[in-house]
């Protein structure tokens, strides 16, 4: 067990450093190529930091352990909202783009009551992980068919940028998402060795040791994206991860290992994760077409609804 706990610390050191380079190739990629921070966030950040998530479940279901998959893709929205969001609230207060509520917040919302209704049978097989697949493809199709550009790009003041060339950036980008899965994967298979030795049920690691280690890449993406005053990043990285969470995480039980889920995990689990993305979507909302931003107070509603969360389940184990 001191083994474990090394390498979870080694894992957490990887993470962040892991968590600098990747923004920083993608905050100069987004720069030089003329590309919104938003939409660098809503992709290649989004993607790279749920790659873990991706991988995790698709392992899991090759395994017959489907409760583990859906565990982790819920266990890691509850995270992303509740925590990551949360904490980099509580940093600075966030000011949401117009183009949030306009397109990427509604497809949130969409894909999340199309979850609640796929789940609502407590049965998760191949029809479900078809319509996932076929929303993913939708909006795959429709995000890369339109050229996302702006004019409205922030200045980056570091004159360091300057000196580094597409490629240099991709190299960045590159080696930290390599740092932050690698990273990420030894947190989870340390943190469940310790788990499994003390008797703790498979859905449970799911949302709990399984979701924190596959989401750390999003809490450290986004405190860094705060701290370097890319606020688009750092909302556009949770609404796509937690978007891809659904879409792209919980297909794999379904095709590899489909059978019926724990009710927990649709009546206690997944309704918090609802209460937490209709929240977003408000504060999103009011912080655009009232000029109110994502404040401290609203961080602190965040993890207050996390930890509540995370309390009566512990207490119902």
């Amino acid at each position: 067990m001191f083994l474990d706990v090394v390498i979870i610390v080694l894992g957490f050191i990887g993470l962040i450093w892991g968590a600098d380079k990747f923004v920083f190739g993608a905050s100069i990629l987004a720069r030089n190529l003329g590309v919104s921070p938003l939409m660098i966030g809503l992709t290649i950040v989004a993607f790279g930091t749920s790659a873990p998530e991706i991988f995790s479940s698709a392992v899991s279901a090759l395994n017959d352990k489907p409760e583990l998959a859906v565990g982790n893709a819920l266990g890691s929205n509850l995270f992303n909202i509740g925590i990551a969001l949360g904490v980099a609230a509580l940093i600075s207060p966030l000011k949401p783009p117009q183009s949030l509520i306009d397109k990427e917040i509604p497809a949130l919302l969409l894909v999340t009551f199309v979850t609640g209704a796929l789940l609502f049978d407590l049965f998760l097989g191949v029809f479900d992980a078809v319509i996932l697949i076929a929303i993913i493809l939708y909006f795959g199709y429709t995000l890369f068919r339109k050229k996302v550009k702006t004019g409205s790009m922030p200045e980056i003041d570091d004159e360091n940028f300057s000196k580094v060339s597409n490629l240099q950036a991709a190299a960045y980008l590159v080696l930290g998402l390599a740092l932050l899965v690698l990273s990420a994967e030894a947190l989870v298979a340390a943190a469940t060795s310790i788990a499994e030795a003390l008797g703790v049920s498979t859905a449970i690691i799911g949302l709990t040791i399984v979701a924190l280690g596959t989401s750390l890449p999003e809490l450290a993406a986004s405190v860094t994206c705060v701290l370097k005053g890319h606020h688009d990043l750092a909302i556009g990285n949770i609404v796509g991860s937690n978007i891809l969470n659904l879409l792209a995480v919980l297909p794999f039980p379904g095709l590899f290992s489909p059978g019926l889920i724990e009710p927990a995990l649709l009546y206690r689990d997944f309704t918090v994760v609802l209460i937490l993305t209709l929240l977003l979507a408000y504060f999103c909302y009011a912080g655009v077409k009232k000029g109110k931003m994502i404040s401290r107070a609203n961080g602190a509603v965040f993890m207050s609804i996390y930890i509540a969360w995370f309390g009566i389940m512990m207490f119902q184990i």
